[in-house]
């Protein structure tokens, strides 16, 4: 029987606060045996992954997957190569984009959709510092905003 929706595996919570994201694609990912079922499992580390555009081709590096617990001597390697599944014009695309300067592409999240593996996979472009502080401060006082409008419509204040 096959699962239907969405179920997500792991998220890289740190890309949206390291990164402007610029676009989003949703690819497919080559895995071996053992990593779905590692992954059926709920284990898996975006922490430290990227993806490169090598001969036409794109790579996800660093993604952590551990040894599945009941794999025999048919086990992965937990942090190889994986290549990932675009359509060739999205492929181009990411090349211009990537060889423009100063775009990267990151794993925003990893999830079964209907069975099959897929990583969002976004271009995106380092913020420095100062940005990143923008950006807390835009969300704080976002935040102290609507909290200041809920208590008015309670009549608190």
């Amino acid at each position: 029987m096959k699962e239907k929706g969405r179920k997500v595996i792991a998220t890289n919570r740190k890309a949206r606060h390291n990164y402007t994201i610029l676009d989003v694609y949703e690819a497919g990912i080559a895995l071996v045996g053992t990593e779905v079922k590692s992954l059926r499992e709920g284990k898996a580390s975006l922490v430290d992954a990227f993806a490169t555009v090598d001969d036409g081709e794109v790579w996800l590096r660093s993604l952590h997957i551990p040894e599945y617990t009941q794999g025999t001597w048919t086990n992965h390697s937990p942090r190889r190569t994986r290549k990932l599944l675009l359509h060739k014009r999205e492929i181009e695309h990411l090349v211009g984009k990537t060889r423009e300067g100063n775009q990267t592409l990151v794993p925003l999240s990893m999830y079964f959709s209907d069975g099959k593996v897929k990583v969002e996979l976004a271009l995106a472009k380092g913020k420095q510092d100062y940005d990143k502080r923008q950006d807390l401060a835009r969300r704080t006082a976002e935040r102290e905003v609507t909290r200041e409008l809920g208590r008015r419509v309670k009549g608190m204040r």
